[in-house]
């Protein structure tokens, strides 16, 4: 049997050419493949729960860890094996405690309500409407293309930047005891075989791409179908954020105007930022929306707790990818009365192991608190239960789920909820509406929380997808008689 084997470039490179048809085809094989987990027998299934073991990990002495995923779906076996760095919680990344909402640092910036995560020392100063660093700019004039101390001046032609002023900041306006420079990536390095159902070897692909896309690809299928997507928070900046992103331009592009980047380090959220404006595989979405406003927010930003608790009050969905050990924001920002006028969607894919934590257990537990029907204040409704990608994976290993005190009954796996009519049946079970209207009104509407720790079945399907595709174009090394 031949082997084809295929590189993260080859991955990328494949990856980047599907539109939205394609991505939809995607979602599907992957929910129904979810589904098959979470409803399936291992008599009847061969990707059910009981026929996809836990993945075990091994500590190495370096601060990394290696996690060893089995899976099976109903037309392939497998195995990824990845090597994943010890998240870093540096001394200058703010904790819950320092973070003050309602007074600004001494010496920050004078009038700046922005939309900006201007995620620099220099983002300093004085910002128009997007603070910090902020563009729909093609060319990001000097603003978001140079990383030295020359003054930036972001354009007051910009398209889309109403009552912009001019301004010259350097990078240097703002001073801050905190460096610039990204920290060591604890992105997923390793390798993903596939084999048949029968346990032949047909394919061996790089995984970091593969994780980062599958991640994205699951966590993306709600968003597109929430009822509002205007604005958009992303948390991270690395290959996970960078994925998020372009799908949720893919599925629902002309409708985003905002896309507010929060990262630790200004200099790597500031290149995701630059590549949509220079990449040529982005020239399509860009060209699909002229409109589209970027911004960057970083701790190293002086004003960061005000404009953090903008960028997190007004978004209609939240993309939280980063490993972080604790919340990325005050539980206050959603659990207070204005919080939760509106719905927002949030998915946490980056913390995957029980100190991890980037969503404050607070806002888990309002999410699945029993209300009493008549309250004084107007809020988005909720559907009562988290949506996990796997009940015990999540019990087991989520942060979040755990620090939180979430209780089985309070959680429910995606692959059961999006996929059958039996969804309907699902809700009234966890008395969270009268049948599929309220299901759905919640789903499009509500506040949503989705946690996901990832599962090997989803690299399994995935992976069998972009296998396909890349033997139909003649894409990777194919080994004859394997």
């Amino acid at each position: 049997m031949p082997l084809t084997v295929l590189s993260d470039s080859e991955i990328h490179a494949l990856l980047i050419t599907l539109n939205k048809d394609d991505i939809l085809h995607l979602q599907t094989n992957l929910c129904e493949a979810l589904h098959d987990y979470s409803t399936g027998s291992q008599e009847t299934t061969a990707g059910c729960s009981g026929n996809n073991p836990k993945r075990l990990a091994i500590a190495a002495p370096n601060d990394h860890t290696t996690l060893f995923m089995p899976a099976s779906t109903s037309t392939s076996r497998g195995i990824k094996i990845v090597s994943i760095a010890a998240p870093a919680n540096p001394p200058h990344v703010p904790s819950m405690s320092s973070l003050n909402l309602h007074k600004p640092k001494t010496g920050s910036p004078n009038g700046s309500r922005s939309n900006s995560r201007s995620s620099s020392p220099a983002r300093q100063a004085h910002p128009s409407r997007e603070s910090s660093i902020s563009s729909t700019n093609p060319s990001l004039n000097s603003s978001t293309t140079n990383t030295n101390t020359t003054p930036t001046t972001p354009s007051t032609s910009t398209t889309g930047l109403a009552h912009s002023t001019s301004y010259t900041p350097s990078l240097h306006s703002v001073k801050s005891n905190t460096s610039t420079t990204s920290s060591p990536t604890t992105a997923a390095h390793g390798s993903l075989t596939l084999l048949t159902s029968t346990g032949l070897p047909y394919a061996f692909l790089a995984a970091q791409e593969l994780t980062a896309f599958r991640t994205a690809l699951l966590a993306t299928k709600i968003f597109h179908i929430r009822d509002r997507v205007h604005s958009i928070t992303v948390f991270g900046a690395g290959l996970q954020a960078w994925w998020h992103i372009r799908l949720a331009l893919l599925l629902r592009g002309p409708e985003i105007h905002h896309i507010d980047i929060i990262n630790r380090s200004f200099k790597r959220a500031k290149q995701l930022m630059h590549d949509f404006y220079t990449r040529p595989e982005w020239t399509a979405i860009r060209d699909a929306n002229p409109k589209l406003q970027f911004s960057v927010l970083s701790t190293e930003y002086k004003e960061y707790e005000q404009h953090l608790s903008s960028h997190v009050h007004k978004a209609d969905a939240i993309f939280m990818c980063t490993p972080a050990t604790t919340p990325l924001f005050p539980a206050e920002i959603l659990t207070n009365a204005e919080g939760r006028r509106k719905g927002r969607y949030i998915s946490a894919i980056g913390s995957y192991r029980p100190y991890m934590c980037e969503l404050h257990p607070e806002i888990l537990r309002q999410a699945v608190k029993k209300e009493h029907k008549h309250h004084h204040h107007r809020h988005a409704e909720k559907g009562g239960v988290i949506i996990v990608d796997s009940l015990e994976a999540s019990l087991r290993e989520a942060g979040e789920i755990i620090q939180a005190g979430i209780e089985p009954a309070q959680l429910v796996e995606v692959g059961e909820l999006l996929m059958v009519k039996k969804a309907a049946m699902q809700e009234v079970r966890l008395g969270i509406g009268e049948g599929e209207p309220g299901l759905k009104n919640w789903l499009v509407k509500g506040n949503v929380i989705f946690k996901v720790v990832g599962l090997g079945l989803m690299d399994i399907c995935v992976g069998e997808d972009i296998v396909m595709l890349a033997r139909e174009r003649g894409v990777g090394v194919v080994v004859e008689g394997f």
